[in-house]
Order: structure tokens, then sequence, then C-alpha cells
């Protein structure tokens, strides 16, 4: 991706505990380093007493940043304010691997909206417990791996998962409806750095055809959630959702298109915002400056 036209941009994303002289300390600095702010978001969290920023710059000329030389002259900032901190490049690639296992339209969407632009994602490889969508991720020039999962060598497909994570410095890994529960030791290690799509009528219509159950009640919303992957199954932070108004002459196989609908809309925001660095997670929730 091409530097946008007014220069490189940098992306410093932030949150502590509200203090005075936060956003002062913050703006100084990038004034001391002769940048700019484009764009700023803040949230002072009333309930948690947390703050929470997001601040988009660039060198008042044009110039390129020296992000090493501006992480550590924040350093001292961070650290006067117990923050925790990232500062980025704004058209940085984040490397990614997308899991799947039969379900086409989240992968498709996915890869689809990178191509054009509007996802700026360097897909590393897809990676499928079934052999199924391999012409999908051929037809994009994205490496597919087929990695079988039975319960009896569910360790060793997790372990193989990894190894493409480390080898490939894979820093989100997206599940495009990838159907297997992943350990509680895999959930860990990738904390903050995987992304779930699921549909939203959970816990409501769990297990097999929800859309069939779904119409079974006479359901008149259906949609889908975006999250964070966690140990507890479906439950972790809550990025992006999705609603759609359905009513009583909805066919079940209907209310699954526009469940899929949703699914690939609530997923599709979740992963721009997540490689924008518009989310910060705290505790089980999330703050996401759009």
């Amino acid at each position: 991706m091409t530097r946008p036209a007014d220069g490189q941009h940098g992306i410093l994303v932030l949150s502590c505990v509200d203090a005075p002289g936060i956003v002062h300390a913050v703006s100084g600095l990038l004034v001391q380093e002769k940048c700019t702010i484009v764009e700023s978001h803040q949230f002072d969290s009333l309930s948690s007493g947390m703050f929470y920023m997001r601040v988009e710059f660039k060198h008042v000329d044009g110039a390129p940043l020296d992000l090493p030389a501006l992480r550590e002259s924040f350093a001292e900032t961070a650290q006067r304010f117990a923050m925790n901190w990232r500062l980025a490049d704004a058209a940085e690639r984040q490397r990614v691997v997308i899991m799947v296992s039969q379900y086409a339209h989240c992968l498709n969407d996915l890869l689809f909206r990178n191509s054009v632009g509007e996802l700026n994602l360097d897909v590393v490889a897809v990676v499928s417990n079934h052999p199924t969508l391999q012409s999908t991720a051929d037809f994009y020039g994205v490496p597919f791996t087929h990695i079988p999962v039975t319960r009896e060598t569910k360790a060793e497909a997790e372990a193989a998962l990894l190894d493409i994570v480390r080898s490939e410095g894979v820093e989100l890994v997206i599940l495009a409806r990838y159907m297997q529960i992943l350990s509680d030791d895999l959930c860990r290690q990738l904390g903050g750095r995987a992304i779930n799509i699921h549909h939203s009528m959970l816990p409501s219509f769990k297990g097999a055809r929800p859309y069939h159950q779904a119409h079974a009640r006479g359901v008149k919303f259906i949609g889908a959630t975006a999250h964070y992957v966690t140990a507890d199954l479906d439950e972790g932070p809550i990025i992006e959702q999705e609603m759609l108004r359905v009513d009583h002459s909805s066919s079940p196989e209907q209310l699954a298109a526009r469940g899929r609908e949703a699914e690939t809309r609530a997923l599709a925001h979740a992963v721009r915002w997540h490689t924008e660095n518009r989310v910060i997670i705290h505790e089980n929730r999330t703050v996401v400056f759009e």
C-alpha cells in the first residue's frame, strides 16, 4: 500500500488510570517532535476510572517518521502515567492467518475486501480442517494449509497452527467460521490477537441448525457478533455486532442467508478496526474508536 499523499502517518494508542495532564503530555510531546495531529479520539470511563486515547499524527512537513525514536521519547511519559500503549505505522500491513472450515462466505468476503484495498492485511495463509475451500484461497493467490483435526490429533493440529504463527510472524488470527473449539492453552497464547465470529442468537440457539431453531421460535431479529477469542467459549470481549430484522415470511434458508450477511459485515468491521489500531481491550470489554 502506498503512503498517504501527505506523508507517513503514525498511530499512538494508550490506556491508563485517568489523571490530569494526559492529553497535554501527549500533544506536547508530538509538538516537541515536530508532529501534527491528524485525528484524535479519547474516552474517559466514569465506571472504571480508565482513560483511553487514539491519536493519528504526521510530521509537520510530511517527512518520514522515526518511529523507534518516537517510542523512546514517549517512554518516559508512558511510565509516568503507567500507560499500556503502542505506537504503529498507519500504513503497515498486519500479517494474518485466516482459519476456516467449510463455510466460504466470511473467507471470501475478507479476501475480496483485502484485494480491493478495503482492508490492509498481509494474509500469509488460509488454514482449514477441511480441503474444501482451497480453490477460494488459490483464486486470491493465498497459501492454503490443510490441518485435519480429530479428538485424537487436536494437540498436534494446534501445534502445527502455532508453528505457522511463529514462523510467519503472524499478528492476527481470524476465525472465519472455523468450526473447531480452540483449547484453553491456545486461547491464552493467542490472547488479544485472535478474532472469532458467531451468530448473535447465542446462547438461545446452541448446537446444530441454529437458524432452523430460530425459525421455529419466530425470531424478529438475527445477527452476528465478532469478538476476541478467550478460553470462555464465545464470551470474549465484543468488538462489533450486526443485527438485521426478519419476519414470519422468512424461511430457515432465508434466515441463514441474512445471517451470513450479518456475519461478513461484523467480521470485516472488527478486523479493520483491529488492524487500524482502533480497539483497546480492558478486562472483558473493548473501547472501539471507529
